[in-house]
Order: C-alpha cells, then sequence, then structure tokens
C-alpha cells in the first residue's frame, strides 16, 4: 500500500445518471460525435470489472488471514473453517469502496464555487447566457437553427433541454465528493474518489466553453474545497490526451490573485485575505487539440514550466511517441512523465509541507489510452494502459504523504469504449489500496479480458444486454456483470423515465454509401463555426478534413442505437425460385 501500513484507505466512485441527458438533438446522424452519454457505460463496465478483480484479491488475503491464525491457534480450528467458507457471490470481501449513486445536484446561478469560477463581478453573464442556450435548444433546433450561438464551434459544443440537469448534476456530485473527502466522518472515512460525470470540463475557461466543456468540473470542485472547507494548496493533476487550457487559464488567474493579495499582506494591509494556491500539472500531446492548428498563444501555453515565479506553479509535459513498454516505463515515464509528480511535491515543500489544507485532484481523460480511436491520437503520442494504474498509484502515494490521502480523481476525455473501459479499470486499480502481500495483476486489462468484457456486457438492438448463462463464464466476470447490471439498468431507467424533448428532428443530409467498386465514399463535412477564446479571440477549431470528432466503427461499441444506414437501406427482394416437377431429363436418375 502507499500508505506504508496494513489499514487500506477507503475509496469511492460517485455516478450520477442525470449526466447521461445530455445528448445531441441537431440531427439523428451522430456520427461525429464522440462526447455521447454510452461513455458512462463503458465507464461503468470497467469500474465494475476492477472492482471483481479487487474483490478477489481481498478475498485471497482474507483467506491467507485466517490459515494463519489456525496455524497460530490449533484449538479454534472449527472456528477458522467457518470463517474460510467464503459468500460465494464475493458479497462481503472487506473491499474498501463502494458505488455511491448521487442524487446531487447545484444551481449554476447560485452557487458560491460555480460563481467563483464562472461568474463575474458585475452580473454572471456567461452563466445566464449558457442557461439561456438550454432553454432555447428546443426551439432552435424546431426552427432549423444551431442551439450554439454563431461565433462559436458547431462541431465539439452541443446542447438540449435536459443538457441542464447534466451540468447541474456533474457539478453537484463534483463537490459531494469534495464535501465526503475533505470532511471525512469518522465512523466511515472517505480518503479517495472517482467521479463519472460528463460532460467534460478542462477546455472550459472562465467564459469560453469548447472541447464538449460547459463549466469546468475539477476547478469548481478546487473552488467549493477553498470556499467551504478552507482548503489552500491544491494540487491539480491533468492526463487527458490533450491540453487542458481552461484549466490552466483558470488556475493562471486564480495563483495570480492570490499572488496580489500575498504581497499586499507582506506591504502591510490590514485586509489582505489571501486565496488559494494552485499546482497544475499537464501531460498532454501538444500536437493534438486545442494546439493543432499550431495558434502560438495555445502551443506556448501548453509548454509552459514555471515554479514559484509570479506565484505561478505550473508544469507542461509533452507525450511522444513510445517503440515499446519498456521504453515508456524506463524511459520516458522514469525520465520524462514523472517530473510532473516531482514538481508537485516541490511546490508542495515551497509552500509549507504536509498539511490539512493539501487537496489533489487528477483530471482523468483516457484517451491517451493505446486503445482510443485512432482519428482521436492520430500523433501516436499515446500511453499504455497500465499507465491509468502506475500514474494513480503515484499520486496516491504523495496525496498520502502531503495530504492526508485526500484525492478526487475526476472524468474528462475518452471516447472509445475500450479506450474507457480499459482505462477506468486501471485508474480505480491504482486508487483503492491492495492489502500487503498482495498485487494487482496488470494482465486484468489486457485485450483477451476486455474481449471478454465487451461481448459480456454487449447491448443488443433494443436495449437487451447479453448475459451469459449462470455458470459459463470465469468467476471474475461473472462477478463484473453481478456489479454492472444494477447499475445499467438504474441508469436505463433513469433516462426512461426522464421527460425527452419533441424536438422535430431535421432529416439527415446523410446518405447510403455506394458500394460499387471503385468508387469514392468518401463524404464531406460541413465546416465548423470559429470557437472564441477566453481573451475573446479567434481559438483553434476543427476543420472539415482533420477528423477530430470522427466517432470510428467500432465493433464492440456498447452502445444499442442502431445506425441510420441499417435503417435507411431498402429491403432486398428475394429472387424467385420456381420449381417444376415432371419427368426427369434422359440420362439423370
Amino acid at each position: 500500500m502507499s500508505s506504508g501500513d496494513d489499514t487500506p484507505k477507503s475509496s469511492a466512485i460517485f455516478i450520477q445518471n442525470a449526466c447521461l441527458q445530455h445528448r445531441f438533438i441537431r440531427s439523428k446522424d451522430t456520427s461525429t460525435i464522440v462526447e455521447r452519454p454510452e461513455r458512462l457505460r463503458a465507464v461503468t463496465v470497467g469500474l465494475s470489472a476492477a472492482v471483481a478483480r479487487l474483490e478477489e484479491l481481498y478475498s485471497v488475503f482474507e483467506t491467507s488471514k485466517s490459515r494463519t491464525t489456525a496455524k497460530a491457534d490449533p484449538d479454534d480450528l472449527a472456528d477458522v473453517m467457518n470463517k474460510l467458507k467464503l459468500d460465494a457471490t464475493h458479497s462481503n470481501p472487506k473491499l474498501p469502496v463502494a458505488f455511491i449513486q448521487s442524487q446531487a445536484t447545484a444551481n449554476i446561478l447560485s452557487h458560491p464555487a460555480v460563481k467563483f469560477i464562472h461568474g463575474d463581478i458585475d452580473r454572471d453573464v456567461y452563466l445566464e447566457n449558457l442557461t439561456k442556450w438550454v432553454k432555447e435548444s428546443h426551439d432552435k433546433v424546431a426552427a432549423g437553427e444551431s442551439e450554439i450561438p454563431e461565433g462559436y464551434s458547431q462541431g465539439d459544443l452541443y446542447l438540449c433541454p435536459k443538457s441542464i440537469d447534466a451540468i447541474q448534476g456533474a457539478v453537484g456530485t463534483m463537490c459531494e465528493a469534495v464535501d465526503k473527502v475533505v470532511s471525512r466522518n469518522s465512523t466511515s472515512p472517505l480518503h479517495r474518489a472517482f467521479v463519472a460525470i460528463r460532460p467534460p470540463g478542462h477546455h472550459c475557461g472562465e467564459d469560453s466553453p469548447s472541447g464538449f466543456c460547459f463549466l469546468n468540473n475539477v476547478a469548481i470542485g478546487a473552488a467549493h474545497a477553498h470556499l467551504q472547507h478552507g482548503i489552500k494548496r491544491i494540487v491539480i493533476f491533468d492526463i487527458d490526451l490533450h491540453h487542458g487550457n481552461g484549466t490552466q487559464s483558470i488556475v493562471w488567474q486564480i495563483n495570480e490573485e492570490t499572488y496580489r493579495q500575498t504581497l499586499e499582506s507582506k506591504g502591510g494591509s490590514p485586509n489582505a485575505v489571501t486565496g488559494p494556491q494552485i499546482y497544475y500539472g499537464s501531460i498532454h500531446d501538444v500536437l493534438s487539440y486545442p494546439c493543432e492548428d499550431g495558434k502560438i498563444e495555445l502551443v506556448q501555453a501548453a509548454s509552459v514550466s514555471l515554479q514559484k515565479a509570479h506565484g505561478q506553479y505550473i508544469e507542461n509535459i509533452h507525450l511522444q511517441t513510445y517503440t515499446s513498454e519498456q521504453h515508456f516505463w524506463d524511459v520516458l515515464y522514469k525520465d520524462q512523465y514523472s517530473k510532473l509528480l516531482d514538481k508537485a511535491r516541490m511546490f508542495l515543500e515551497d509552500t509549507g509541507g504536509p498539511g490539512n489544507d493539501v487537496l489533489f485532484f487528477i483530471s482523468c481523460g483516457m484517451d491517451a489510452c493505446e486503445h482510443e480511436y485512432e482519428s482521436m491520437s492520430r500523433h501516436n503520442r499515446k500511453v499504455p494502459t497500465s499507465f491509468y494504474y502506475r500514474f494513480a498509484r503515484d499520486a496516491c502515494a504523495l496525496a498520502d504523504k502531503y495530504a492526508g490521502g485526500r484525492l478526487i480523481s475526476v472524468l474528462e476525455g475518452g471516447y472509445s469504449d475500450r479506450a474507457l473501459i480499459s482505462g477506468a479499470m486501471a485508474h480505480l486499480s491504482g486508487l483503492v489500496d491492495v492489502p500487503l502481500g498482495t498485487v494487482v495483476d496488470e494482465q486484468w486489462w489486457n485485450v483477451d479480458n476486455l474481449d471478454k468484457l465487451q461481448i459480456a456486457t454487449k447491448k443488443r438492438r433494443g436495449g437487451r444486454p447479453s448475459l451469459p448463462a449462470a455458470g459459463s463464464v470465469e468467476p471474475w466476470l461473472e462477478r463484473t456483470l453481478a456489479i454492472f447490471t444494477p447499475l445499467d439498468n438504474a441508469a436505463s431507467q433513469a433516462t426512461a423515465s426522464a421527460p425527452r424533448a419533441a424536438v422535430p428532428i431535421p432529416k439527415s443530409d446523410r446518405t447510403l454509401r455506394d458500394r460499387t467498386k471503385g468508387k469514392n465514399n468518401a463524404s464531406t463535412t460541413p465546416t465548423a463555426s470559429p470557437s472564441i477564446s477566453r481573451t475573446g479571440s479567434s481559438a483553434p477549431n476543427a476543420s472539415p478534413n482533420r477528423n477530430r470528432f470522427r466517432k470510428e466503427d467500432d465493433e464492440s461499441s456498447l452502445s444499442s442505437v442502431s445506425s441510420n444506414e441499417d435503417e435507411a437501406a431498402p429491403a432486398k427482394k428475394l429472387p424467385k425460385v420456381i420449381l417444376r416437377l415432371g419427368k426427369p431429363p434422359e440420362g439423370i436418375p
């Protein structure tokens, strides 16, 4: 264990079904929309599998401990044997992790942490506009218009009438996780949390939605920790494939204000009250969004390395192509990527060392995973799936030393089902302490096991799960299904019971592929409007040929949505077969 003792630190998984309500309604064609509700289903599959595997470790540990006791006290052999009778369903292996189905919500127009990050001194213009866009989305789309105002990217931003429930549910769940981790009830303490929410947040600045993000979840969580719990020092690790330009911009502003307040307090200002100090460390592909178009201000921001000067603690590390897993771990991770952790350690030592005023966050994007869509990570700047496990262990070790173990990881990107399943499985395995003498097997998320998971949890058309017969699969997979199925059913019921907006769907301009050999089957993509950066200047946007938001065919997709192409294809007429009965020709018996 990272803590160095035999008492595991407790963890929780926060799930918010309201986040499923945010969906694309502009047309039926969602082939270019990769930030989809089904992402959360894939994440839940991976989390369920991780819990099932971790339960096995705890069962082995309990069995081993009982056997040791039996040898030490042979007179109590009968009692020990009773303890060895493990529940066949593994329902109580003393695993220090629990699922929390959150019902929390936060009014974005009045919540202090939301206003701290996205509000204005005079009026909360952006928050009011966002609420207005959501309310008008039904009528806008019904009139054949876009619900996203002109000037913002049409390719990676979308809203529907229920998006406000998803956004406010995500913020509420984020703050609930902070409350439980920081407050840490003495009867049921919580040290770590993984928060599975959407839409993501790290591209959203103070008033600049972009890259699927409308509010910055992690920044709001940090603000809530400061405002409600007095947290003064915050570490944010961002491991998404893409640079968290929104988070860095917000952190820079907060640090700048705190630095000014600190100078005033040193100058004898009697009313000087200092705000939080934040370290932001990101590992990302500088060739990808938002830097892909080579905008100088975005590339420079994604390359900053600044420690202490002007009160800033910012570290950016660029992903590189690895040639083998050994090359990744022995060269790239050891010599370069681990600097993200080293600079966080330096920040905490510079600002006072370990303390109760420290909290860790991870902006956990799974889109750098080796299993992500090629069109998303087309620059080959990837990480092995085990990165999400080992980085979590290293971050937890740092949090154990400096923050009493308090760490909250929040879902950001990750778009293919396989990247989300494997990344979530590996990451949770790193967030949960395992007993001394046991180890997590990194083969848990190998390709063969991922195949089994996706086959077992795949939905048929119409939403029916593909459940294997009892006893026909390996115990860990059967246990995964036992954990996952009720969570999946609850999510399905939540989306089915929620009222849907009766938006007239414009006719799709998508046509069937011409399957004639030798013909060009490429389709055109409309050009998106330019997005606006925090400063009001034009920001890079998805060009028609970038395929930034293309959702590739996924043979093992968890989605139950049938394709438009299949629905539109006309039924083929079977050839008429005529049987002629009579005397066979000569020579034929």
